[in-house]
């Protein structure tokens, strides 16, 4: 019995220490530096022009990631014009895909958002994220950018039409108008992103 104790509460305490790894809601986000396929640095600084900017934590190798690419295109394309810049970030979720420098295909063409290389898992440690895709909201504050949502992008990876809740988008429309978002987190579903 007290073997048994001693196990529940080591995976208790396991549990939690991993649910809290990453950044917390309303904390400020350490500014980074990610390369993008041509090897040109991208740090999260110089989108200080924009008020909102999402981290997408995505793979051109899972599949659920690629479920959402025209849907994340989409999103990117009708919040673009409101201050809103999408970073599409190459979370590796297996050994051969660590220093992969490959773009998602894009089916309305030419990515119009900069699709950055996380080497080492350094960015997605970082972040907590721990499935692709996921995203994490950033709002452009006077202290720097803050993080107001993480986690899925809405409730049906599978079949587009068949959503109901689009969580990334109602965390936009809070953030841009001002508000607390609703809902600050929601777990997200797809790869799991594998720590090596």
């Amino acid at each position: 019995m007290k073997r048994y104790l001693t196990l529940a509460f080591t995976l208790l305490l396991t549990s939690a220490v991993f649910a809290q790894s990453g950044y917390r809601i309303g904390a400020k986000v350490s500014d980074f530096v990610l390369k993008d396929a041509q090897d040109r640095a991208i740090p999260l600084s110089s989108f200080k022009d924009a008020k909102v900017v999402v981290v997408v934590f995505t793979s051109v190798k899972c599949p659920n990631s690629k479920l959402y690419e025209a849907r994340l295109q989409n999103i990117s394309q009708a919040y673009g014009g409101r201050g809103v810049n999408f970073v599409f970030v190459n979370a590796a979720i297996g050994l051969d895909e660590g220093s992969a420098k490959t773009q998602p295909d894009n089916p309305n063409g030419n990515p119009t958002f900069p699709y950055l290389v996380d080497e080492g898992q350094q960015l997605s440690k970082q972040f907590g994220a721990t499935k692709a895709p996921e995203v994490f909201v950033l709002q452009n504050t006077a202290d720097g950018f803050v993080l107001r949502y993480k986690g899925a992008i809405d409730d049906n990876p599978q079949v587009e039409s068949y959503v109901k809740e689009n969580y990334l988008r109602s965390a936009l429309d809070d953030v841009l108008a001002g508000r607390t978002v609703s809902t600050p987190e929601r777990r997200a579903t797809g790869c799991l992103i594998k720590r090596f």
